[in-house]
């Protein structure tokens, strides 16, 4: 079998050491102790290697692996880049466009240091609950317990409670109430100025072009940031095409570009029309092995750097698999 592992990454940085110590991410050191795990036990291969392997049928190194980070954080390129340089290793790097372009904090993101900058959850919770008293008729909103029993299931990351606030803010509110809480929480919570700290979390174009002209891979993620699979098809050809036409600006190349799953919202609208505009990859948060023979070039998964030493050892449950 042509297997493939996908590492997803995200915070990769001294977070302990940082201004938000209780945001979740890989520690730089571990991300060293990480990448000499794969070099000593796996073969890193290239977007463009997965690329060919699907198209013609070519065999991927025994134990491929392929490094992937989400949403352009500065680190990527401040502290990710050269490091992957020294061990001569790509990086497949999936851009949120808005956040880039217009130095404006993706909600995810908000969310993340409201989180990590408030005490006790509990608190944050009362607050959505209080808004949503206050917006009630306004919105047309439901009653905050069916919120809750709806959206406040755990996952193998977070607990319910903060499932709950993360749902809220994403997705489970009207889009422009969303807008206003989140930037509501935002100021009283973290209290710094939302553009920048953009301009602190995310990186530039400039920086960007520098990478890609260095080898490394940069696709799409998205212009907004949204949940492509809870958007209208009008919605989502902005979100594609928008994204497509920032890569090209890249000097990537737009023959062979690829994309990421914001939220891994995947469907078949969206995969449709990733493959009318000529997508030749995409990534998904399915955790579980690439098997290239198997799974569509559009839907694959991968695992999560928690999954890998020095972190634990998830990562073999699903290397044997068949």
């Amino acid at each position: 079998m042509n297997k493939l592992t996908v590492v997803m990454y995200h915070y990769v940085r001294n977070i302990l050491d940082s201004r938000y110590p209780d945001i979740k991410g890989l520690e730089l050191d571990l991300f060293i102790k990480q990448l000499e795990f794969f070099r000593d036990n796996y073969s890193f291969v290239t977007m463009e290697d997965v690329i060919l392997s699907k198209k013609n049928g070519s065999l991927l190194p025994e134990n491929a692996i392929l490094l992937t980070f989400d949403d352009a954080y500065s680190e990527h390129f401040s502290q990710v880049y050269p490091i992957l340089k020294g061990f001569g290793v790509q990086g497949s790097f999936f851009v949120p466009v808005k956040a880039v372009v217009e130095h404006k904090l993706l909600d995810v993101n908000k969310i993340h240091f409201i989180l990590s900058s408030v005490e006790d959850i509990n608190l944050l919770i009362e607050d959505i609950k209080s808004d949503i008293e206050v917006y009630r008729d306004e919105y047309s909103l439901d009653d905050f317990s069916s919120y809750f029993s709806k959206w406040a299931i755990a996952n193998r990351f977070d607990i319910k409670e903060v499932i709950f606030v993360k749902r809220m803010l994403q997705h489970a509110l009207p889009e422009e109430l969303r807008n206003t809480l989140s930037s509501k929480y935002f100021e009283k919570y973290v209290g710094v100025s939302e553009r920048a700290f953009a301009k602190e979390l995310y990186m530039n174009e400039s920086q960007l072009k520098q990478m890609v002209r260095d080898g490394m891979h940069v696709g799409a993620h998205g212009y907004d940031h949204y949940w492509w699979d809870k958007l209208d098809s009008d919605s989502l050809e902005v979100e594609i095409t928008k994204s497509m036409d920032f890569l090209s600006s890249l000097g990537c190349d737009m023959s062979n570009w690829t994309a990421c799953y914001p939220y891994g919202s995947s469907s078949g609208d969206v995969v449709s029309t990733l493959k009318k505009h000529g997508c030749e990859l995409a990534f998904t948060t399915e955790v579980n092995v690439a098997n290239l023979e198997q799974h569509d070039s559009l839907l694959l998964p991968r695992l999560d750097t928690n999954d890998f030493p020095p972190k634990s050892d998830n990562y073999i449950n699903f290397t044997h698999n068949k």
